[in-house]
């Protein structure tokens, strides 16, 4: 089996060049005397201090919700094993339903600069969509942290139902990938 983040690909913005990576403290201590620039680290690295670890990952994800107002959150715990979570994930949605992605995160260690969500769906082993969501820059927290993505909507109509094989992934700037998972989606005609 291949490594679900090899096949997704990671659209960049033309023109958009990532910034120089730079420690916490050269951070903290460049411009000095700007004001607004201050407060905006102040806001950034407000919960750092209490984020070191041994762990030397950057970010730790922890889980995915499928987000359907009216309905409770669907969660997949991506902290243990993701082969076992590929094999028993799936989700079955009403068609024509619209849904948003939640992510729940915890940022360690350092800053992690243009962090975005990204996946391909599959049908029957063909690629038929992909997305990727620029999620932000975040500093360290000793508190895990969530990140919305724009609502979107499950396709509809009896074409459409079927099983979907999602390959997702997890990436910042610096195109390290914190976490690659699959899941599977089930469209069908009335929740299940």
């Amino acid at each position: 089996m291949s490594d679900p983040s090899d096949e997704i690909e990671d659209e960049t913005t033309p023109g958009y060049k990532a910034p120089e990576k730079v420690d916490m403290e050269t951070m903290q201590s460049k411009d000095a005397d700007d004001e607004a620039l201050n407060r905006w680290k102040a806001q950034l690295l407000g919960g750092a201090g209490d984020a070191k670890s041994d762990d030397p990952r950057k970010v730790i994800v922890q889980k995915m919700s499928l987000v359907v107002e009216g309905r409770p959150d669907v969660e997949l715990d991506l902290t243990g094993d993701l082969k076992v979570l590929k094999e028993n994930s799936k989700i079955t949605v009403k068609e024509g339903i619209d849904y948003k992605i939640k992510i729940t995160f915890k940022v360690q260690n350092e800053i992690v600069s243009g962090l975005k969500y990204c996946h391909t769906v599959h049908r029957k082993g063909i690629k038929v969509d992909k997305s990727s969501h620029m999620l932000g820059s975040y500093g360290p927290n000793k508190d895990s942290q969530t990140a919305l993505t724009p609502k979107e909507q499950v396709p509809s109509g009896m074409l459409a139902r079927a099983t979907y094989t999602i390959k997702s992934k997890f990436i910042d700037d610096d195109k390290e990938v914190h976490l690659a998972w699959e899941w599977q989606m089930k469209i069908a005609k009335d929740w299940a």
